[in-house]
């Protein structure tokens, strides 16, 4: 038996009608040979640190950092995830071989592949790579299925992302949350989340902080046309004074006109950024709701994968281009001059080498009911779609220039000579930015005009909306226009296309961010927290892009996982030390929004005896004449608990502490070998005490040293930290002023 895995039961349900599997079962469809069964997004998850050591649930300061030498998942603890993942396996220990279904992404691979690790399918798995649902691409799909080994690189890359997440951001969240968060309040730090905050928060403070300058503008009303001076603004009033006062005394003359013909391009196929711009632009939908709606149109077969980050499509699709316009019957007036020629074929559109696993969301042709936000969406990118296959716009460039005596003036216009692509969008009430149409003007003919001399003051830069802060996300906080610039830097992004909506959505439930009509502003707590963390790295966005390019690279096969990984680890252990070490305490209350200090109510004592056996689980902790110990000692356990450890009497506390949170305070005293030691107590493997020495403070620095961790390298001084001259090279020792 062949059985098929999809990501959804919707999914499923198209690809069993394809096949003939018509049999609906309970979790599975079962027909022709085939069994199509499905996950409802993520049956499996990375374990929770608990499930590596006990007192890793505790949290506290000194169980930090949490680096668990290798990663294992789980079945997430749901009884209805846990019944459809027991009815899967059942089904993978029939199978003659499985076909992973699953979304063509990474995180479709990566969800399916968890689920046949923990199934611990052995056998034989084929990939279904497909970009849309239609019954044609179903069928070409099953004709062309892939070995599941040339994937293998896209699932390394997912898992990474999920250890990279893992690792900051359960380690950073209870760093910060400890150190800084006060009492219930958590501080969630993320790899993605924190440095899109951070941008919120400085463009916020830019903007509070911004001391309008004032300027001068000279420009004068000839013929109903305004003209502004050749040379820019003024900074000194008086300068430009003088100009004001002489061209009042003069006629206005052109002195010339200068016509330049240009074209103007189509613009280009959605991506999946592309279309959440454009949507909260022009509709003031969320990135959230575009990705729902992109979804669903996806889901009903209309329109192609939408988690995307390209806007071409490959050489293949151009046969089919014909067909899927003539489908279009909703669309005919637009569609038909296009049927009736040969439709042309542009580079600004078909691109093999800038298509890797999905192309550009595009109609498929298939028409059905939409409702409203629906076909919204929908219209836009079909609407794009004809447009790429139409005639470039013509267009006049024009500027003239004119003068009052000799101090020249200029103005610019176009003229649309041919409309070509422009007549898609007319209905849509589409304006190109600055378009301006002039009268007709010859040179040398004179008149009066209307001079005026204006003071303005510097404008601070704009609050982020969500399309724009979608496009800072895309380009790692830099601001790039130009499309062609942005593909390049595509790479470099803070997140994927799939994930930032939901980067944003976790923002505003975090409460750190807010909306003010279409801006979006930090709350109180948000500023407060990126405030607190004191590690640039970690607010970074362009460290952040730095990681999303090493995970496209393992996508690609050109680094390993490892090397990502043990990056991450390295950043968590110094970030860790860093903080750690940190003399400042700010506290951040959620609920007042304002710092609040540290209780000093003592916790209720809690009793050391008659508490469960943490080794065996059987016994209970009774007390002895030198030490507590377990009733069942000499009967199966040897669990023990002495009065004194190297020399030091430790109280019934902090053995309730050790027991509690996985280790005892910072005690002093301890004598090994005859010196004095600071540290704490843990339990070993074997749950016998072993003494780990205090974190020490910041080491001294001198520029020119040896760096304390790789012994190789030498101190320099940076603009914010001294750090080791191999600090990009493998070396991650780093401290801050």
């Amino acid at each position: 038996m062949k059985v098929c895995i999809a990501e959804k039961p919707s999914v499923a349900r198209e690809i069993a009608s394809v096949l003939g599997a018509n049999t609906k079962r309970d979790g599975y469809f079962e027909g022709n040979g085939y069994a199509v069964t499905y996950t409802f997004g993520h049956l499996c998850s990375l374990c929770e640190p608990s499930d590596y050591k006990p007192h890793w649930k505790s949290w506290d300061l000194n169980n930090l950092p949490m680096l668990p030498e290798k990663f294992k998942i789980k079945v997430s603890n749901n009884d209805g995830i846990k019944k459809q993942f027991n009815i899967v396996k059942s089904l993978f220990d029939k199978a003659d071989v499985v076909i992973n279904c699953g979304d063509a992404g990474q995180e479709g691979e990566l969800i399916q592949r968890w689920v046949l690790s923990e199934a611990k399918y052995k056998g034989k798995v084929q990939r279904l790579w497909i970009s849309s649902l239609t019954t044609e691409a179903i069928k070409e799909g099953f004709e062309n299925l892939k070995p599941a080994e040339d994937y293998d690189n896209l699932y390394y890359a997912g898992f990474s992302r999920s250890i990279g997440d893992w690792l900051l951001g359960i380690n950073a969240t209870r760093l910060y949350t400890v150190k800084h968060g006060g009492y219930k309040q958590v501080l969630s730090v993320g790899r993605v989340q924190t440095p899109t905050l951070a941008m919120l928060v400085n463009r916020y403070k830019e903007i509070e902080n911004f001391v309008p300058q004032p300027y001068w503008e000279l420009q004068t009303l000839y013929r109903d046309t305004l003209f502004s001076y050749e040379e820019g603004r003024f900074l000194k009033m008086e300068d430009g004074e003088k100009l004001a006062n002489k061209v009042k005394e003069h006629e206005f003359e052109i002195v010339s006109i200068t016509k330049k013909k240009g074209t103007e391009y189509a613009p280009k196929l959605f991506d999946l950024t592309g279309l959440q711009v454009y949507c909260n632009t022009k509709f003031g939908l969320s990135a959230d709701d575009t990705l729902k709606i992109a979804q669903k149109l996806y889901e009903k077969k209309v329109v192609t994968y939408p988690r995307v980050d390209t806007t071409f499509l490959p050489s293949d699709i151009y046969p089919k281009v014909k067909n899927i316009l003539s489908k279009l019957t909703d669309y005919n007036q637009f569609t038909s001059p296009l049927l009736n020629k040969k439709i042309k074929k542009s580079s600004r559109v078909f691109n093999d080498k800038k298509v890797t696993d999905h192309h550009a969301i595009i109609p498929t042709g298939m028409q059905t009911h939409l409702q409203h936000n629906e076909q919204r969406v929908y219209d836009i990118i079909t609407k794009r779609f004809i447009a790429v296959f139409y005639d470039d716009c013509r267009v006049s460039n024009t500027t003239v220039i004119g003068k009052a005596e000799d101090v020249n003036f200029k103005t610019t216009g176009k003229e649309i000579l041919s409309k070509g692509w422009r007549v898609v969008f007319e209905s849509d009430g589409s304006k190109s930015k600055g378009e301006s149409i002039l009268p007709t003007f010859e040179k040398g003919e004179k008149g009066p005009h209307e001079p005026s001399f204006l003071e303005k003051q510097t404008k601070p830069p704009k609050q982020y909306t969500e399309a724009s802060l979608l496009r800072a996300m895309e380009t790692a906080g830099k601001r790039v226009d130009d499309d062609e610039l942005r593909d390049l830097m595509k790479e470099n992004g803070i997140g994927r296309p799939s994930t930032r909506a939901n980067i944003i959505e976790t923002l505003f439930k975090r409460k750190y961010i807010k909306r003010n009509k279409k801006q979006i502003l930090p709350t109180v707590t948000g500023i407060q927290l990126i405030d607190t963390i004191q590690n640039e790295l970690l607010k970074s966005a362009e460290l952040t892009g730095t990681w999303e390019k090493q995970l496209k690279d393992i996508e690609k096969g050109e680094i390993s996982a490892n090397t990502f990984i043990k990056g991450m680890k390295r950043m968590v252990d110094a970030l860790v030390y860093e903080v750690r070490s940190e003399k400042v305490e700010t506290r951040i209350s959620a609920i007042n929004n304002k710092p609040v200090k540290k209780s000093k109510s003592k916790p209720k004592k809690e009793k050391l005896v008659g508490t469960t056996c943490p080794k065996c689980k059987n016994g209970h902790i009774l007390k002895g004449k030198s030490a507590y110990g377990c009733n069942l000692y000499g009967k199966g356990c040897d669990f023990v608990l002495p009065f004194k450890y190297g020399e030091k009497k430790i109280s019934e506390n902090q053995y309730v502490r050790l027991l509690d949170k996985g280790s005892t305070v910072n005690l002093k005293g301890f004598k090994i070998n005859g010196k004095s030691i600071e540290g704490l107590l843990r339990f070993d493997d074997a749950y016998k005490l072993k003494l780990e020495p205090k974190l020490t403070a910041k080491p001294k620095i001198k520029i020119g040293d040896s760096c304390p961790k790789c012994k190789t390298g030498r101190i320099l001084k940076g603009k914010t930290a001294f750090g080791c001259s191999n600090y990009k090279t493998g070396c991650d020792f780093r401290v801050s002023f």
